[in-house]
């Protein structure tokens, strides 16, 4: 999947209809207006704004202007951490061993962390713009909240990302239990 189709839509659900209202007036000047009018969603913006090739992965200029204008700092951020490389997928890049050794503790941690992960979370250095934005995007599922947040966790840290350190971090918020069965699990893995 594109990251920056995937990135519009993350925009488009989080709009309100007051802020789609105002994006639909500041691109006045480069839709018409009978287009404009069938426009229903952010979607349905970004769709037209790309076919026109006002909007692009390269050129974010004017995307970034509409989201000043209407003060959606988080979008900005999201638009910001894109423009700076953000939206590779680091997975393909760590080793299979570690991909594989990250892929059973994350699983054992959605399994066993409940309310509490937005700690832990923050512990291993997510903002809550991006704890925001998952929240969001999955509103009622608890374990993919969490997994959702350690997968960004991992396209952050890239090649730096290993399972001691979610074990360090399960331990600082202490969360031993889950801490001791993630290494077990990866115990019995290896054997």
């Amino acid at each position: 999947m594109d990251p920056f189709l995937s990135l519009l839509h993350s925009f488009s659900m989080s709009l309100s209809d007051n802020e789609l209202s105002a994006l639909k007036f500041l691109c006045l000047s480069k839709i018409g207006k009978r287009k404009l009018e069938s426009v229903k969603t952010g979607n349905d913006l970004f769709t037209i704004l790309l076919e026109q090739r006002e909007i692009a992965r390269e050129k974010v200029d004017f995307l970034q202007l509409m989201i000043k204008t209407i003060k959606r700092e988080d979008l900005i951020m999201q638009l910001q951490e894109f423009i700076e490389g953000g939206q590779g997928d680091v997975v393909d890049h760590l080793d299979e061993k570690e991909k594989c050794q990250q892929n059973v503790a994350f699983e054992v941690i959605c399994d066993n962390v409940g309310k509490n992960w937005k700690m832990l979370v923050r512990r291993l250095g997510i903002s809550d713009t991006k704890i925001d934005r998952i929240l969001t995007a999955n509103p009622y599922n608890l374990q993919e909240q969490l997994m959702q947040s350690l997968r960004e966790w991992q396209k952050w840290k890239g090649k730096e990302a290993k399972v001691a350190d979610l074990i360090k971090a399960l331990r600082d918020c202490k969360m031993n239990l889950v801490a001791d069965k993630v290494e077990l699990e990866l115990f019995q893995r290896d054997d």
